[in-house]
């Protein structure tokens, strides 16, 4: 069974929930970003990053905006699920921009990235600086492996939601801290959801639990199955 969840800002509490323990052996739980445990490279770290590769059931994340993308630039590239990811340690992935990976027979495209609210915030030898946005090569190759299957996948996992949804999603909290600004990525997504076929499209950025339609919902604390 695949499962997906929100942000975890490396709380490993979050691994404990009720909900988590309904996962068993040979599940997938699909992370929408901002994973969080791949920051200092403490020994710390290095513990709790063991302790969740040996879980039961695979983790695979796509990065967020919190992530120290110069520390997980260094963990090698490998395949898995047919497509590249990093292998971070045991049953634990980092899901690539532009992939779609084949888990259980059900095909994921991942695309993480976006642009923090904090963003202005941040000094110029911050790590995580310059990253977050998705490069002209992803974009590329998000294109290239999308119209290689004709634009039809069973889910797609993102950090930021598409355009118009992020803009709901603000107007109805009555603020635009949120999730951040509106970018150029949010209508990369608005017009990838207009030519993709897909079953269900997964967001993590705006930090609720909400279905927005049929095929959209955002999630943060809830686990919920892909199906």
């Amino acid at each position: 069974m695949i499962y997906v969840t929100g942000d975890l800002h490396g709380d490993m509490e979050r691994f404990g929930s009720r909900e988590m323990k309904q996962l068993k052996k040979g599940d997938t739980l699909l992370v929408c970003g901002d994973f969080g445990f791949v920051w200092d490279g403490s020994k710390a770290e290095r513990a709790a990053l063991k302790k969740i590769g040996k879980l039961k059931y695979s983790v695979c994340f796509i990065d967020g905006v919190h992530e120290n993308f110069a520390l997980l630039g260094q963990y090698p590239v490998g395949e898995y699920a047919g497509a590249p990811a990093r292998h971070i340690t045991g049953n634990l992935y980092h899901l690539l921009r532009g992939e779609i990976y084949t888990i259980e027979g059900r095909t994921i495209f991942a695309m993480g990235g976006g642009v923090s609210p904090d963003d202005d915030f941040r000094e110029p030898d911050d790590d995580r600086a310059g990253w977050e946005i998705p490069s002209r090569e992803e974009f590329d190759r998000a294109a290239a492996n999308l119209e290689r299957v004709r634009g039809q996948v069973d889910y797609i996992v993102t950090h930021e939601p598409p355009m118009k949804i992020k803009g709901f999603l603000q107007l109805k909290a009555q603020t635009t801290s949120t999730g951040g600004e509106v970018t150029g990525l949010n209508t990369f997504f608005e017009e990838l959801g207009r030519v993709c076929s897909f079953k269900r499209w997964y967001f993590g950025s705006m930090h609720v639990d909400k279905f927005i339609s049929s095929t959209h919902a955002a999630v943060f604390r809830k686990v919920l199955k892909a199906e």
